[in-house]
């Protein structure tokens, strides 16, 4: 019996008031590795069980530490989330580096190097198709020998650089590792695997942006006047064979500003639900970075809001507190939730949890373990602020739309009942 206009003026001013509530409810801590764990571990235990969230949990924190950089945000596209389908989920790891999903295309590359001088290039190191239709004749089988020796002298000038460079600057115990963007010939990957340079063709773009940030360097895109200073360093470069897929592991990067999560498990099912919540764990810490503050969890703001709003709306005149009265029960599906996934009574546990908040006057959060109250500070549970406050606006401006929609229905009806019958029809 309440217009929609009021209920929906009645959400206005409770989201306004939630949102100052959530101010003063946030606690500002220094962004440590501590509290990182803290903010990952709900994020990952809502979604996987217990011994698969608490192995992922430092994975997620080393990764964001691995990229954040204080004069840049933080950009999760530097953390590569790579699968394999193999083993058990148990096994998967966190890599100081890279782990691209191609390998070495001739047999007598090494598998296995130490110390290694990173090369990352955009150049082509095999025969270039002309872009308009041609062709080359000859007489005799002489010209047609000097024919195709120069055409393959261009090509082989620039791998001879690349291996000059090699034996510049790889000393005893030292290798070499070409990953290229575009092609490599067979004849120039001869001349490589002679050289023990071990030589990737045709990586993905992505993998090349990421590798210089891991391996440092710079990457060139021709070979004139290469330096050492175009090099990038990792401490091993292994291949690994599984089935008919090669993968190379780039490890042991020195200051890595990207990584990679490889994920293991036996069947795409178990892996995808690995990577989803690995995707939402890094969201989470990284908006713990961002925010440098958090919110204590377990249900604890719901139940500080609903009770500050409850004793707001007494402020308030007219017909508007029941919209602030609606939104103010509307905060309570959270510890609702909580307190019946536990397997808990609701009502009890919603009264018992109010009791305890109004007696302690402290952030107080339901223990689904075992029927009772935590502090949710002390246990470490945190939700993100800028993700309370999305969904205080977001949901808030929703319910309007939702709540207001009849009136626009009846407005446009009117409108129609006022036009002329007898005028043409649009």
């Amino acid at each position: 019996g309440v217009h929609p206009r009021f209920i929906t003026e009645g959400y206005e001013l409770a989201k306004t008031k939630c949102i100052q509530l959530l101010d003063e409810f946030k606690i500002q801590r220094e962004v440590d590795s501590a509290l990182m764990t803290d903010v990952a571990k709900p994020s990952l235990c809502t979604k996987l069980q217990p011994e698969w969230a608490n192995m992922l949990v430092p994975m997620v924190v080393g990764a964001v530490q691995c990229i954040n950089r204080e004069d840049q945000e933080i950009d999760l596209h530097m953390v590569e989330i790579m699968h394999m389908v193999h083993r058990q989920a148990s096994e998967s790891r966190l890599v100081n580096g890279l782990v691209l999903d191609h390998g070495g295309r001739h047999s007598e590359m090494p598998n296995e190097l130490k110390n290694c001088y990173i090369l990352t290039a955009n150049v082509s190191l095999e025969y270039e198709k002309t872009e308009v239709h041609s062709g080359f004749y000859f007489s005799t089988a002489e010209q047609r020998e000097k024919l195709v020796l120069s055409e393959r002298k261009f090509t082989d000038e620039r791998c001879m650089k690349i291996v000059e460079l090699k034996r510049k600057v790889c000393k005893e115990g030292e290798t070499f590792v070409l990953i290229n963007q575009k092609g490599i010939d067979p004849v120039c990957l001869e001349m490589l695997a002679k050289e023990g340079i071990l030589g990737l063709r045709r990586a993905k773009r992505r993998n090349m942006e990421r590798l210089m940030l891991a391996c440092g360097g710079r990457a060139i895109n021709s070979v004139e006047d290469l330096t050492a200073e175009d090099l990038g360093y990792a401490e091993h470069v292994q291949q690994v064979t599984l089935g008919d897929d090669k993968y190379t592991f780039v490890e042991g990067c020195k200051n890595a500003k990207s990584c990679t999560i490889l994920v293991k498990g036996p069947d795409q099912h178990t892996i995808a639900q690995l990577k989803d919540a690995i995707r939402d764990g890094l969201r989470a810490v990284k908006n713990l970075v961002e925010d440098n503050c958090v919110v204590p969890g377990a249900g604890a703001f719901e139940v500080f809001a609903h009770e500050k709003l409850m004793d707001y709306k007494n402020t308030v005149e007219g017909k508007a507190k029941l919209g602030i009265e609606a939104f103010a029960k509307a905060l309570m599906v959270i510890p609702k939730i909580l307190s019946e996934n536990a397997g808990y009574d609701v009502q009890d546990a919603l009264i018992m949890l109010q009791d305890e908040h109004r007696k302690r006057k402290v952030p107080t959060g339901i223990n689904l373990t075992k029927f009772g109250v935590l502090s949710p500070d002390q246990m470490g549970i945190f939700d993100n602020y800028c993700v309370k406050k999305l969904f205080l606006t977001l949901s808030n401006t929703l319910a309007q739309q939702l709540l207001l929609c009849d009136e626009i229905l009846k407005a446009g009806k009117q409108m129609g009942k006022s036009r002329d019958p007898n005028a043409p029809a649009n």
